[in-house]
């Protein structure tokens, strides 16, 4: 999707919530066969961030949606129409997380979660800009929320270090002209589904494949996938822009291992100045991860009026989706 041609389309609002639970790798540690020198060397992470027994997914968006509000005021949410929860991890299968955070705030806007693995929150900014660029909406609430502690084996040691809990909220809608979204890179590749994959209702993909009751990934596939399409799906996002490498002043990559957005940097010729990375300290959070770092880019100062951002992630199905956003300061931090 060439997003250019319209613009115009942009985050108005952002709000961001992790839990305060800690959990380091020494506390792996204590209870695995693993290290702290194990977990940084792999995968460049320290520490990240766990929900409490009787905090989900819902819970988590809420936070999100709250500080959204401390920061731009319940007026941002106005006019919003529809409200779009990217999970992996939804409450249940219905009611939709989303109809619960339209009930908690009191949005007369459609609502739905959306699943699409770990880029679910770049999937869900492409419906949103579609939805406002059509006239269906004025706004779009987009929320990336996970508890992926919750389906989490702890017993493989080689998954239960990534993940980490969190919960991204962002307003979409109109943004003056020459600001907003470029660009949308969506791709999906179901033959490889069976890399990385839960199961829900079926015991067994169409091929065969038995399904675990745990999140399964199989981590050397994914790694080589990732380091692929975090080349392939930059480049064209840039590309549709009308862009090159050199004018992306902000990288925000998918926070789920420290030496894939090594390989992207290197590939696009960033110096890490420019690149957005907070796995050390939250782990893979899926759809969490993108907005949690770009607010604490916005937080830190690293992002100006008219900067062009680069998103990308990827993940289960196996899915990918990339972005480009010209930043208007505008909407506030």
């Amino acid at each position: 999707m060439n997003a250019s041609a319209q613009g115009g389309i942009g985050i108005l609002a952002l709000g961001i919530y992790t839990p305060p639970k800690v959990m380091t790798n020494q506390d792996f540690e204590a209870i695995m066969d693993t290290s702290d020198e194990w977990i940084v060397s792999r995968t460049g992470i320290k520490e990240r961030r766990i929900s409490s027994d009787d905090e989900f997914t819902s819970t988590l968006a809420f936070q999100a949606v709250e500080d959204l509000v401390r920061r731009h005021g319940r007026e941002a949410l106005q006019e919003a129409d529809l409200v779009i929860v990217a999970t992996n991890t939804p409450d249940a299968l219905f009611p939709a997380t989303a109809a619960l955070v339209q009930a908690r705030f009191g949005l007369k806007a459609g609502a739905y979660d959306l699943l699409a693995g770990c880029p679910g929150w770049g999937y869900a900014l492409a419906q949103a800009y579609a939805m406002v660029q059509s006239g269906l909406a004025r706004k779009v609430l987009a929320i990336g929320a996970e508890a992926l502690s919750k389906i989490t084996d702890w017993n493989d040691r080689s998954t239960a270090v990534l993940f980490g809990d969190g919960a991204g909220a962002a307003v979409v809608g109109r943004v003056p002209p020459g600001y907003g979204f470029k660009s949308f890179v969506l791709g999906a590749d179901g033959d490889g589904a069976k890399e990385l994959s839960m199961a829900c209702v079926a015991p067994r993909l169409p091929d065969g494949t038995a399904l675990a009751k745990r999140a399964y990934m199989n981590g050397r596939e994914v790694f080589k996938f990732a380091v692929r399409v975090m080349n392939t799906a930059t480049l064209e996002a840039i590309e549709k822009a009308g862009l090159t490498p050199a004018d992306i002043e902000v990288f925000i990559p998918h926070q789920a291992n420290l030496r894939i957005i090594d390989a992207a940097r290197e590939r696009l010729g960033l110096p890490w100045e420019r690149v957005v990375v907070n796995v050390d300290r939250y782990g893979n959070t899926s759809t969490a991860s993108m907005p949690i770092a770009l607010q604490e880019a916005l937080d830190a100062g690293r992002i100006q009026d008219g900067d062009h951002i680069l998103f990308v992630t990827f993940g289960a199905g196996l899915t990918w989706a990339a972005s480009v956003l010209t930043w208007w300061g505008g909407g506030g931090r």
